[in-house]
């Protein structure tokens, strides 16, 4: 068979035998055994499969099931210990989720890594090949999605009674292949071979209304004749690292009724009837795959009505419900909704949560619009993600009207009150009211998502400070100026359970072996490093580490795309969305500078490099597409050219998705982060590169200004403009001309891409681009690039001098502490959702609970969970 383990044909590699140390979970003999049993029960009885026929993607399935079964007794405990303790509950709104894989995060966060390998080890099979069979859950664009994913892990660990809220997409973000150097779109068909980790709960199915018209009656409005559309929730189980909690994860999924267009017209096409039902359930079928635009299609806004609708009714079904002792309502009043409810909201996407809660207040609930207003606003808080005007959201007055009749009466309500409120302390001041409105009136009327978020919650965040800065003193300036406290800064993090431990065990084991395992809780621990940074074993050891993972990251892309790399070049990574903002022409541009050097000077000393760019376009993004394929065939010319040889290469990393980043960011040498100041709200690569062991070539923008701040900025590569050069340079206009004039190696670089020396075959291929580099270039490539290229100059000598390099490795890596998406939920729980994180250990399934009783005579009730 195919299938025998690795680790019997050779000695163990240094980092498999710090694999076999503590931070991966006890091996008990006991353990084992029964995961071994687990596993051959659910190929038998789940998988219905004997080993002469089961195939790798079987034994994964196996797996999972078998991890799975290890969460259940958990999970069902958090939850029955919420339903008693009825905590304040977070609710963390989002339009993405992206989540990655599964399976060995969950055996981490469970300590169950170790006995699991040992278990598959000695079933004669090789774990690290059953792992890359399951597919991502690629429910996100990038950033965005994968933050929320991060605070799932975060709010887990540090024991909130917290629940994800989103949409169970069929097809994820597409899959990118490369064909003859452009981008191709494939659909992410991630469901077809089942997802062990979800369990639908089709008894809390919801109806969720769209279109119909409002009847004005004495009782107040009516919202009648609506389509209805049943949201069906699927639930994926969120363990915390080692505590025992695990909470949840609750996608919906768009179904049709059963009577869905046969109580109408359609009174003889049943066939047809039967067959539109597809139509209904088109809600939940595809992510939309742009970061950071927006696109105002119908069939979007159903999607942020959709997960707003379903999930707001099933936060209210639990509050009324909690420490009832049965599913019927019992809490009556909404007074302290509020004391015992938070709801985040991810962007604006779910901005329609505002307006939905005021409806189920005031028209269901009957609530007077003053108090409905107050108790909103208290339970809502909004996290902007970017600055960029094409993301804004801002829906037209027409389509709102079509689909959520009721909802703008809402928004026309609330905008009057908030304009009222603006006009007694302005008197006069028109343009202000018309700056601050939430109805944008010139051309086609619209409503601005963002000052909806802002009015309707009581508190607004951005993600790293520079960017919050940039949103209360430029962007929303106005809104700030009236509430100042309303608005705040919470850098974002990432959670190093996932981009460390899973991703970089090696690294994650010689940290522990230094400074102990607590930093995996408490990530500010990482200072402790800094003593050793003289300490030469210590250099020797790290130094190793990042080795290893250069070379199995070279391993797997010689077998997965048949491109051999030197291992020993420095490795310079670009791995993010491809958009103009991140400046991924910038590095090509410097990729070229290198290649006519080095072409110039044949025989000059050259630090090696390989260039490494990955990250999906958009598929209406033109520019990005384009600029996909100039990369290509920069590649294609610079690998082939002869008296380049080892020195240069330059890798298209095809598909880049969370998966991918986990095993790429290891072995990452210099991480590019070179958006134009101002730009990137904050990012969170640069974050896991840092941790990593990668120094930063970076502007001074997002959370890159922080880390230079944590670090040291001489422990950074910082080049370019910053925000002030960039403001300055707008206001005095940016002349592209006068770069490519006064920079001679700048110029024949241009003229190359110009002439179609990258694409002899059709010279004009890349005109748009370098039309947009002198003409319109709203993120000014050229006025960075001088000072870009002598940073890269900089970072090349440093190589040269690997003890030096890894000294300033070490010092990053200690100084990365503070971007752990823990640090950033306790601020979010202490600032913003007035919640406490909890040390409290749930007992585990296999030991005996106390359940609450009535003291007064005795009686206990019978533990219930309540999911």
């Amino acid at each position: 068979m195919s299938l025998g383990s690795k680790m019997s044909q050779r000695p163990l590699t240094d980092q498999e035998k710090r694999k076999q140390i503590s931070i991966r979970g006890i091996v008990g003999v006991e353990n084992v055994a029964e995961l071994k049993k687990g596993f051959n029960r659910h190929l038998h009885f789940t998988l219905v499969k004997d080993r002469n026929v089961a195939t790798p993607r079987d034994y994964y399935f196996a797996l999972a099931h078998t991890v799975r079964d290890h969460l259940v007794g958990r999970w069902i405990r958090t939850q029955q210990y919420y339903y008693e303790q009825d905590p304040k509950r977070t609710y963390y709104l989002s339009l993405e989720f992206y989540m990655g894989r599964t399976l060995q995060n969950t055996m981490i966060n469970l300590g169950l890594q170790n006995a699991c390998d040992e278990a598959i080890y000695q079933l004669g099979l090789d774990i690290e090949e059953l792992e890359e069979m399951e597919e991502d859950a690629g429910l996100g664009n990038g950033g965005l999605g994968r933050l929320a994913a991060c605070f799932l892990d975060s709010m887990a660990t540090l024991g909130l009674a917290a629940y994800g809220y989103g949409i169970r997409y069929e097809y994820g973000i597409f899959n990118q292949k490369i064909r003859d150097g452009w981008q191709v779109e494939e659909a992410d068909d991630w469901l077809r071979h089942g997802n062990p980790w979800e369990k639908a709960r089709p008894e809390y199915m919801l109806p969720v209304h769209f279109y119909g018209r409002v009847e004005c009656t004495q009782t107040g409005a009516k919202w009648v004749d609506t389509q209805v559309i049943l949201a069906m929730p699927y639930d994926t189980p969120v363990p915390g690292y080692m505590n025992n909690t695990v909470n949840t994860m609750r996608l919906w999924s768009a179904k049709a009724p059963n009577d869905f267009n046969l109580k109408d017209f359609n009174v003889g096409d049943y066939i047809q009837a039967v067959l539109d039902r597809n139509l209904a359930e088109n809600i939940s079928r595809v992510l939309y795959p742009n970061d950071n635009f927006f696109e105002g299609k119908e069939l979007r806004l159903k999607q942020e009505y959709f997960v707003v609708a379903a999930s707001l009714q099933d936060i209210i079904r639990r509050f009324k419900s909690s420490r009832a002792g049965s599913r019927d309502a019992v809490r009556i009043g909404f007074d302290n909704f509020p004391e015992k409810v938070a709801i985040q909201l991810n962007d604006t996407h779910p901005a329609l949560g505002i307006p939905e809660l005021m409806r189920i207040l005031v028209d269901i609930e009957k609530l007077p619009w003053e108090k409905a207003w107050e108790i909103t606003k208290r339970t809502f808080a909004y996290t902007n993600h970017t600055v960029l005007p094409e993301a804004l959201e801002r829906w037209p007055v027409d389509l709102i009207e079509k689909l959520l009749p009721r909802h703008l009466q809402i928004i026309y309500e609330i905008n009057q009150r908030h304009l009222d409120q603006i006009a007694a302390l302005f008197p006069g001041d028109m343009d202000r009211l018309r700056r601050m409105s939430l109805i944008e009136e010139e051309g086609v009327k619209r409503i601005n998502m963002a000052h909806l978020c802002i009015v309707g919650s009581h508190a607004v965040n951005g993600v790293a400070r520079i960017h919050s800065d940039i949103v209360k003193n430029e962007v929303f300036k106005d809104f700030s100026d009236m509430e100042p406290k309303k608005f705040q800064n919470k850098t974002n993090g990432i959670t190093p359970r996932r981009w460390l431990l899973l991703c970089n065990p090696g690294l994650a084991e010689l940290i522990a072996e230094k400074i102990g395992e607590e930093y995996v809780k408490d990530l500010s621990q990482l200072v402790k490093l800094k003593k050793f940074v003289n300490d030469d074993v210590f250099i020797r050891d790290v130094s190793k580490v990042k080795e290893e993972n250069k070379l199995k990251f070279s391993q797997y892309l010689e077998q997965e795309f048949k491109v051999k790399i030197n291992p020993a070049s420095m490795f310079d990574v670009h791995v993010k969305r491809i958009h103009e903002y991140k400046r991924q022409l910038l590095n090509c541009l410097h990729i070229v500078t290198m290649y006519n050097r080095i072409r110039k000077e044949p025989t000059k000393p050259f630090v090696p490099r390989t260039v490494i760019i990955g990250g999906k376009a958009a598929p209406g993004y033109y520019m990005a597409k384009l600029i996909i394929r100039l990369i290509t065939a920069v590649g294609e010319v610079v690998n082939n050219d002869p008296i380049v040889g080892a020195k240069l290469k330059v890798i298209y990393l095809e598909n880049y998705r969370v998966s991918l980043a986990e095993k790429v960011i290891p072995a990452t040498d210099l991480s590019e982060q070179i958006s134009t100041a101002g730009t990137e709200a904050s990012g969170t690569g640069n974050m896991k590169f840092m941790l990593n062991g990668a120094l930063t070539i970076g502007t001074m923008d997002g959370a890159n200004v922080e880390m230079a701040e944590e670090a040291g900025e001489e422990n950074l590569f910082i080049f370019g403009m910053r925000v002030e050069d960039v403001a300055a340079m707008d206001k005095k206009g940016y002349n592209a001309q006068e770069y490519y004039d006064k920079l001679p190696e700048l110029k024949q670089v241009i003229d190359q891409i110009k002439s179609g020396y990258f694409s002899p075959k059709q010279p004009e291929l890349f005109k748009d681009i370098t039309n947009m580099l002198f003409h319109h270039d709203r993120y000014k490539v050229f006025a960075d690039y001088e000072a870009y290229v002598k940073c890269q100059e900089k970072v090349s000598l440093l190589y040269k001098n690997p003890k030096e390099w890894t000294k300033m490795v070490i010092k990053n890596i200690a100084a990365s502490g503070k971007f752990s998406s823990d640090r950033t939920i306790k601020e979010y729980a202490k600032d913003i959702w007035n919640v406490e994180p909890s040390d409290i250990k749930i007992p585990p399934p296999n030991e005996p609970r106390e359940v609450s009783g009535d003291p007064q005579n005795g009686t206990t009730e019978k533990p219930r969970g309540q999911f």
